[in-house]
């Protein structure tokens, strides 16, 4: 019997996955942000050639994204999509984190516990937190799936939160992969992220998915939502 086409096709794309180094690429490109193939080769700890090899076959999956400038090639996953089937293959994968075996690794693994991104939206105990209080004051109701309210879609276009439009679930619940309950995924919470990064609530680490709250987002986060967030 021949097998269907579908089969054959989540056949070739779990397989593409099943590479320990393309699998580090695409869990590093979950920050949302595009990376030269320079910065990727480094990521994986692999020869530039054997990174070139990697990524060429991952774009021409569909499951990254290309773009030249100048000398640099830029690369970043395809779409929200794209970054869903990594962050499901990840949950999946599961399991407790091997415990860190060094300060800067212990460190490393709190800031990424406590706040980053998952490829457009927040993560970790701060995007658990926002999901908690938006559905705490019926931004959000979780009674039948998470779904945005007329009051939280109000309460949106009060702060200037613009939802981009598109075929894209409006929102989405997340499992959080350390604190194991849901944050807020989807086009509310890829805006909500994206708005939080332009005014400067928060700020990301470099070369980490980690974030940083600042003073000025301890106080949005308060003042909007009743988060009281405190400096680590």
């Amino acid at each position: 019997m021949d097998t269907p086409l579908s089969a054959r096709r989540l056949a070739d794309t779990a397989a593409l996955l099943a590479d320990p180094t393309r699998a580090a690429i695409c869990l590093a490109l979950l920050d949302g942000r595009a990376w030269t193939a320079g910065e990727l080769a480094r990521h994986a700890k692999v020869a530039a050639s054997t990174a070139t090899g990697h990524l060429n076959r991952l774009a021409a999956a569909g499951l990254l994204a290309e773009e030249r400038q100048g000398r640099h090639r830029y690369l970043r996953l395809a779409g929200p999509v794209a970054a869903e089937l990594v962050e499901a293959l990840a949950q999946f994968a599961g399991g407790p984190a091997a415990p860190a075996t060094s300060l800067r690794a212990a460190r490393r693994d709190g800031e990424l516990a406590r706040a980053r991104t998952c490829y457009d939206h927040l993560a970790g105990a701060l995007g658990v937190a926002v999901a908690d209080a938006m559905t705490a004051r019926g931004l959000l109701d979780d009674r039948h799936g998470l779904a945005l309210t007329p009051a939280g879609a109000r309460w949106l276009a009060d702060q200037g939160v613009a939802v981009a439009p598109g075929r894209r679930a409006a929102v989405r619940a997340c499992l959080d992969f350390t604190e194991r309950r849901p944050h807020l995924a989807g086009a509310v919470g890829a805006a909500l992220c994206g708005h939080a990064l332009t005014a400067g609530w928060v700020e990301r680490r470099p070369d980490s998915r980690a974030v940083r709250v600042t003073a000025a987002g301890e106080r949005a986060l308060h003042e909007l939502l009743g988060v009281r967030w405190a400096a680590a």
